[in-house]
């Protein structure tokens, strides 16, 4: 009697623990099922870190000269001209294709608030002066995203590609502005290269991306004209910095 006692509170207890094994949730979250789909679709939030890169005419040191008056210097001599970080934001949508388990491609358009800014330093400070290049961009990123296996929650990826940027918005025409009025003009459209690293962290309902990537514009993006400000310089290429969210 007593062996069947023992026996029966084995019973119980083995089916018990059977039954909270079927209850109890998975330790790998569910991420709103986007992985087991080959398309899903997603949106982004990210901050913008742009400047340009110079390459400086050989006499861009030499003041600027109005053939119009004689020749006279309108500057004077330039000692340095940068182009300092200028912060900005940027708000996309993602469409992802799977390729392979550890591959897939992904388009990226998004839509970028970044003014750029040139900084020029004469030998007379009061000459001094900030040019600021006005832009909003729509950018069209074409990426390919190498991932890692799944460690629980969490994977990481690599990615690269190219993408096309053009910039939208009315510009302001400054021909008839003075020539110390002027501003540096850029190409509307534009081609660069993107690289970049990230980590995918899977919720129950939703998958997150934080996400940070490098790109480099291809060719010269300077519009030349003959000014104070453009004639300096004999190519403009731009270098962006940015880090975003994705939701998936």
């Amino acid at each position: 009697m007593i062996k069947k006692r023992y026996l029966t509170i084995i019973v119980l207890l083995f089916c018990s623990n059977l039954l909270f094994a079927q209850e109890a949730p998975s330790p790998f979250a569910w991420g709103g099922g986007a992985d087991q789909q080959d398309l899903s679709f997603g949106f982004s939030f990210s901050y913008v870190s742009t400047y340009f890169k110079i390459l400086k005419n050989p006499d861009w040191r030499s003041p600027f000269l109005d053939k119009q008056n004689g020749n006279a210097p309108v500057t004077s001599d330039l000692n340095s001209l940068s182009s300092p970080n200028s912060p900005g934001f940027a708000v996309g949508f993602l469409t992802r294709y799977r390729i392979t388990e550890h591959l897939e491609a992904r388009i990226t358009p998004s839509l970028i608030f970044a003014d750029r800014q040139l900084s020029y330093v004469y030998a007379n400070p009061s000459d001094n002066v900030k040019k600021s290049v006005q832009s909003t961009t729509v950018d069209f990123p074409l990426l390919l995203k190498l991932k890692s296996d799944r460690l629980g929650n969490f994977r990481a990826y690599l990615l690269g590609g190219v993408k096309y940027s053009y910039a939208i918005g009315a510009k302001k025409s400054d021909a008839e502005a003075a020539l110390l009025d002027k501003t540096v003009k850029t190409v509307s459209g534009y081609a660069s290269y993107e690289a970049g690293l990230g980590c995918d962290i899977y919720f129950e309902y939703f998958k997150m991306s934080p996400e940070i990537k490098l790109s480099n514009s291809m060719g010269n993006v300077l519009v030349p004209e003959n000014q104070p400000f453009s004639a300096p310089i004999s190519k403009l290429s731009l270098h962006t910095l940015m880090f975003s969210l994705y939701f998936e």
